[in-house]
């Protein structure tokens, strides 16, 4: 069976939920093997026995968050529109989609690049980073710039491969820059290898990515890949752009309001006494939380293109029926995290650290991220079904809601008059106002979806 025939097999003959699952289980081992660039990270580093460089990591979570969300404008936009394209019978849309996408996310990709390295010192200020914090931060997150030229592209060369249901070489890419991260951290950080310490791991992660992204280009150039990738369908016009980045902000925002939530964090524990503490502990458990979101996104990378195609090609009880596989899926997974984290929260923050103080800051920051999960894959899931309907406004008013709209708010007011306890108390709140406003927003998910589908 060739690509195009799989591809078709995948859309329009498998039931839903079996077409969810063959593209989520790749897509999900792929962004966990993501995650282990920065679990590994943090684990190495923890063994050089030094809370400040482990601090130093901390602060750099939300600047990661922000570029991976910058990734998502375009690349989760991208997915969605090619999406719709293929269903439609539009290769040759579809192709040009792509391959203007790819071409503009090099452009950003550069720009984040310098932009980043000429204000890495305001930028590590502004996310929290104290005096003695500051120069191993700034080590870690040069690295992290120079890894934008490789990131973006790739992500959007992973996206496209999805709308084409050929997640199988997405995911060799990815695992095979992670097995790479794991060989190369320690090579790069310790005395018996190249001695560079914080800045080695951020290193071994840039020179694994750059690997990541040469197997997908070899992949879309060696003409193996559904999409052509061709100069001449490099046309990067307005409305192109626009149509794509309104169909990708609302899930970028989720990543850039996690990024904003993670740095206002930082800043309410900078005057609390154990700051540095606080901080350290709060970046081990960011990284952690990590694992849960990519296991959700991994699901929903399953879900979006066997929607968009169903959507495009307006085959209603399809897409229904993939919408209610995937709320089920969305509810029931982070149900299995949030125990998950909530069981193991000690075990788990030892692995990074022993410090006592930490370990007890840790595990109680970890059960009050997770205490209402659910409430992240309900919105998360709303948000790409609003974007797949053409809805992009109402997905990115979801977007926004549950780290933007309601955790900052809780954030800034309540670590000033409950201390650290405020802290713990944010997410759960914010997540309570989420789970209402998505539940209520479900009935006029599923009319638009019929109305639009009708046209």
């Amino acid at each position: 069976m060739n690509n195009m025939e799989e591809n078709a097999s995948v859309f329009e003959e498998m039931a839903p939920s079996k077409a969810i699952v063959k593209l989520a289980l790749p897509a999900t081992l792929a962004l966990i093997a993501k995650a282990v660039y920065n679990i590994v990270d943090t684990a190495y580093i923890g063994m050089l026995d030094s809370d400040i460089a482990l601090t130093a990591v901390g602060v750099t979570v939300p600047l990661l968050l922000i570029m991976v969300s910058i990734e998502n404008i375009f690349a989760s936009g991208a997915a969605v529109l090619t999406g719709r394209q293929l269903g439609a019978g539009d290769q040759k849309e579809a192709s040009r989609t792509v391959t203007t996408i790819i071409g503009v996310s090099m452009v950003i990709g550069i720009a984040l690049c310098i932009g980043g390295i000429v204000f890495i010192e305001p930028l590590m200020r502004f996310f929290g980073a104290s005096d003695a914090a500051l120069p191993l931060a700034k080590d870690y997150a040069f690295w992290m710039f120079i890894a934008a030229l490789a990131n973006l592209p790739a992500q959007s060369m992973n996206c496209a491969a999805r709308a084409e249901s050929s997640v199988k070489i997405s995911s060799i890419a990815v695992i095979t820059g992670a097995v790479l991260n794991v060989i190369l951290d320690p090579i790069f950080m310790f005395d018996w290898g190249l001695g560079m310490g914080v800045e080695g791991a951020s290193l071994a992660t840039t020179v694994s990515q750059f690997v990541t992204f040469a197997i997908l280009a070899w992949f879309y150039l060696s003409g193996r890949s559904i999409i052509r990738l061709k100069w001449k369908s490099f046309r990067p016009d307005g409305k192109l752009l626009w149509n794509v980045a309104m169909i990708g902000i609302p899930t970028a925002v989720i990543q850039i309001c996690l990024s904003v939530a993670a740095s206002l964090t930082n800043i309410a524990a900078a005057p609390l006494p154990d700051a540095d503490a606080i901080i350290a502990a709060y970046g081990v458990v960011q990284r952690l939380i990590l694992i849960g979101c990519y296991i959700i996104m991994g699901f929903m990378q399953g879900y979006q293109p066997v929607a968009a195609y169903a959507f495009g090609a307006r085959k209603t009880e399809r897409f229904h029926s993939a919408v209610r596989f995937a709320l089920r899926g969305a509810l029931l997974l982070t149900v299995l995290v949030a125990g998950a984290y909530i069981v193991l929260a000690c075990p788990l923050i030892l692995l990074f650290n022993d410090n006592p103080v930490i370990v007890e800051y840790g595990w109680r920051l970890l059960v009050s991220q997770v205490v209402l999960y659910p409430a992240f894959g309900l919105c998360y899931m709303m948000t790409i079904t609003f974007q797949t309907i053409g809805e992009s406004r109402y997905g990115l008013f979801l977007s926004v809601i549950r780290q933007g709209l309601f955790y900052v708010p809780f954030i800034l007011l309540l670590p000033g008059r409950m201390g650290v306890n405020g802290i713990y108390l944010s997410q759960p709140l914010a997540d309570v106002l989420t789970i209402i406003v998505c539940v209520l927003s479900v009935k006029s998910m599923k009319k638009i979806a019929a109305q639009r589908m009708e046209e």
